[in-house]
């Protein structure tokens, strides 16, 4: 079992095969009779993962890697900067994308095709609305103000030392943005799937 779980690919491999295991044998007949439900299930548990990855990444740096780092000692930072911190910021600003486009799609695809009145604040979609309009502002954050500071923070783009300070604080303030936009945001959306049954 180690030899498993010891290797992260593998280990998703075994996560992804118990998956399929438990759709066939929970839901093999509602994949035959749904059509176009099925493919919605599918982008909204989708949407959930990546929006796990995603939020759990920002909870990370947010609970985690940003308080702590005042109280790391000098000579042990690079060891987060050079290796953990890109590694994590990939899967964050990715996952943000993934859960962005994957929300759109499902407000977009059949049976629901909401995404005009979401996007618009029609009733009764002004929940959801709220929640996709946060979630745009949160990964467009990540891409438009996040990653580009990080890159200058972590010396992937040159900068002096007064621009890597200032480049550390922006990114700092926009994920603190972004951890306080995500309450309101979770709460939209799962409020809004339970809506759907």
């Amino acid at each position: 079992m180690a030899n498993i779980l010891g290797n992260l690919n593998r280990a998703l491999l075994l996560g992804l095969t118990l998956l399929i295991l438990v759709v066939v044998v929970f839901h093999h007949g509602a994949i035959a009779t749904s059509g176009g439900n099925w493919f919605s299930w599918f982008l909204r548990f989708a949407h959930v993962v990546a929006g796990v990855l995603w939020i759990g990444l920002l909870y990370y740096f947010n609970f985690v890697q940003i308080p702590t780092m005042p109280k790391v000692p000098a000579e042990l930072k690079p060891a987060v900067s050079k290796y953990i911190a890109p590694e994590a910021l990939f899967w964050f600003r990715w996952a943000a994308i993934a859960t962005l486009v994957l929300g759109l799609a499902i407000a977009g695809a059949p049976p629901q095709l909401y995404i005009v009145q979401a996007l618009t604040f029609q009733p009764p979609y002004t929940l959801i609305g709220l929640g996709m309009w946060l979630g745009i502002i949160m990964a467009a954050n990540v891409w438009m103000f996040i990653w580009p500071a990080q890159k200058i923070a972590l010396g992937i783009v040159e900068g002096s030392p007064e621009e890597k300070a200032a480049a550390a604080k922006k990114a700092m303030l926009f994920s603190r943005t972004n951890f306080v936009l995500s309450f309101p945001m979770l709460y939209c959306m799962v409020t809004f799937y339970g809506q759907l049954g």
